[in-house]
């Protein structure tokens, strides 16, 4: 079973073929509204992809953290626009050096190979958002889902605590990606974090499910073994931004 979180440069074949496929999904209607996010429509959605990739970009190059314009937007086919702005990205990696300092959000090390990753599940997730407009379901490598879930358990869900939005966890519980093995234990605290214990629920279903689980991407439900309440209630809470 692969160790996750992957190395940071192992992560660009995957950005580039997430960035791929948004682009080649980004023109047609832009006024479709996309599920789950609010009121966005397909424009917005591709303007906000668009402006944090360019934003993340500039944190690479200079370490420091910039001001977000997630706004701007040209008129127009936003194809080649966010085309751009994906490559600016991933140049801005390449030449990188993942051990650099770096601005971060979180407690997250304070490097460039944080910016490798967080790009990828950014752009995993609003790939899903993107295809979803169009009332159809994006493919993501059971992989990357999968660390998008450690992702959310060990650094989304730390960082919207901090926010005063409460996650509720009475006991252990344990998630479980059925399709790569991967599993993790939550434990009880202020907030909730991965650790080890007797879990009293064990959640189970692929790792794409999960992924979108905890990004509030999905009305399906999981598989739960166990205490249904104490792991619904963990489940129902905000973890992400």
């Amino acid at each position: 079973m692969t160790v996750l979180p992957l190395p940071p440069r192992e992560y660009l074949p995957h950005l580039r073929s997430l960035t791929g496929a948004f682009a080649a999904e980004a023109s047609g209607d832009l006024g479709n509204p996309v599920p789950y996010c609010g009121d966005w429509t397909k424009r917005d959605l591709v303007t906000h992809l668009g402006n944090v990739h360019r934003w993340a970009a500039g944190i690479v190059r200079t370490g420091e953290l910039s001001d977000q314009d997630f706004d701007v937007s040209p008129s127009g086919d936003l194809a080649p626009w966010y085309a751009e702005s994906a490559a600016e990205l991933l140049d801005a990696l390449e030449a990188a050096d993942p051990a650099d300092s770096c601005w971060v959000f979180g407690a997250a090390e304070k490097a460039k190979g944080f910016w490798f990753r967080r790009q990828v599940h950014e752009t995993a997730v609003h790939l899903v958002d993107l295809f979803g407009a169009r009332g159809r379901a994006a493919q993501l490598d059971p992989l990357i889902a999968a660390d998008g879930v450690l992702e959310v358990l060990g650094t989304m869900l730390p960082r919207v605590a901090r926010w005063k939005h409460q996650v509720p966890l009475a006991a252990p519980i344990a998630l479980r990606a059925t399709d790569t093995g991967h599993s993790w234990t939550v434990v009880p605290g202020e907030p909730p974090e991965l650790g080890e214990g007797e879990a009293v629920a064990t959640v189970a279903a692929p790792a794409r499910d999960l992924l979108l689980l905890l990004w509030k991407r999905t009305d399906a439900q999981p598989e739960i073994a166990g205490d249904e309440g104490v792991a619904k209630e963990f489940l129902a809470a905000r973890m992400t931004p």
